[in-house]
This record gives C-alpha cells, sequence and structure tokens, in this order.
C-alpha cells in the first residue's frame, strides 16, 4: 500500500520529528512493500495523536441533559474509527445544585433504552481549570452558554472553545437541548438523546473530515 501524498509531504518537511527506528538486520524489507507500510503506519499514528480533542458538556446541574451528552458521545467515540482520536470527555453544571449526585434516572433509562449500559458519572460543578483541560466546552442553552462565556472572558488566555452544542445540528440553525427536568415521562429525555446523537456525529464529521465511520 503507497503513502498517501498529504502523509509523504508531512514527513518529507519533517514535522513528525523523527523517522520510524529501522527494521532488524535479520529482515530485509521491500521499499515497495512492508517498508512503506510501515512508515504509513507510524506517520499516521503521529498525525492521529496530534489531532487529540478533549470535551466537556455543560447544563445547569449535570444530572440530566449534559450527562446524556457526555454518555452519547462517549458511546460513539469509545469505538473505532475515533477511538484513538478523542482525549478527555467529561461533563459539569454551571450550578452546584447536585454535586455528587447521580444522573437523573430517566437520563440512564433512555441511555440503556438506546444501548449505552456502561455510563456512569457523579454531578460536579465547573472548575475554572476546566478551560484550560479542554478543547471544547458545549452548553446545553443559552443562558449556561452565558454563564460559560463571562467565566471565559476572565481567563482569556485558556484554550477552551466555548459554544452552544446546537450549532452542530446539522439543520443549518442553531437547536438548545431543553431542560427536561420537570417533565411528565420521558418524551423530553428521548428529544435530548436524539439531539445528542445527532450533534455529537456532526461535530465529529467536522473535526475529523477524513475519518469515515
Amino acid at each position: 500500500m503507497e503513502i498517501g501524498a498529504r502523509e509523504t509531504k508531512i514527513y518529507n518537511r519533517g514535522l513528525i520529528g523523527r523517522t520510524p527506528p529501522p527494521p532488524p538486520p535479520s529482515k530485509i524489507w521491500e521499499y515497495g512493500g512492508r517498508r512503506q507500510q510501515h512508515l504509513k503506519t507510524f506517520v499516521l499514528t503521529r498525525v492521529n495523536m496530534a489531532e487529540q480533542v478533549s470535551v466537556l458538556f455543560v447544563c445547569l446541574g449535570n444530572i440530566c441533559r449534559s450527562t446524556m451528552a457526555e454518555g452519547v458521545f462517549r458511546s460513539i467515540v469509545e469505538k473505532a474509527p475515533y477511538k484513538e482520536l478523542v482525549d478527555k470527555v467529561d461533563s459539569c453544571g454551571t450550578g452546584a445544585y447536585h454535586v455528587g449526585d447521580r444522573p437523573d434516572s430517566r437520563t440512564m433509562a433512555t441511555l440503556r433504552a438506546n444501548g449505552v449500559t456502561n455510563y456512569v458519572h457523579r454531578a460536579r460543578k465547573v472548575h475554572p481549570s476546566d478551560f484550560d483541560k479542554f478543547d471544547y466546552i458545549f452548553a446545553m442553552d443559552e443562558s449556561n452558554l452565558d454563564r460559560l462565556l463571562h467565566e471565559k472572558r476572565s481567563r482569556p488566555n485558556t484554550k477552551a472553545k466555548v459554544m452552544l452544542f446546537g450549532e452542530y445540528s446539522g439543520t443549518g440553525s442553531a437547536e438548545v437541548i431543553d431542560d427536561p427536568y420537570y417533565d411528565d415521562g420521558n418524551s423530553g429525555f428521548e428529544r435530548a438523546y436524539e439531539q445528542a446523537t445527532r450533534f455529537s456525529r456532526n461535530f465529529l464529521k467536522d473535526v475529523f473530515p477524513n475519518v469515515a465511520e
């Protein structure tokens, strides 16, 4: 398999930093065969490592919407092709109302009904260090976005990109994920699950356009 043009450019320009280790003396690799495959694997691994992103999901109390988003997102990125491309994933709240609590039982029931059975979380409040730890901080609605942006303005040199998760709605206009906490039944949680799934996949396609699911 030949090395793609992009990988060859990256390697030739010296952005990788070092060449792959040579094969053992006892083995002779053909230039057009195993040696090129070894080089391509090495280059792609280094490129993918450089592209890793970290994501934090934020709502008000961290027991309904942001946990739904985290659970959905984790279920997607824990498998190929995104497993090696995403670093940290977490969720939190702008308020401290439920610190230490587990996610709402309706959140967990909705996740389980859609095959997400290994999600575990305890609610926490957003911390100033989060703006340095995460590349993306996604708010579930505009009020929480305003709170996060206010916090971000007091830390202008932090790396996090703070935005509405619904910017990745795929509909041409931003969406908010409404708080289903006071709803009767599960319809609000099912809607949140659908949105979180759609937004997550659109975000990943945008950040990693050359990665096919």
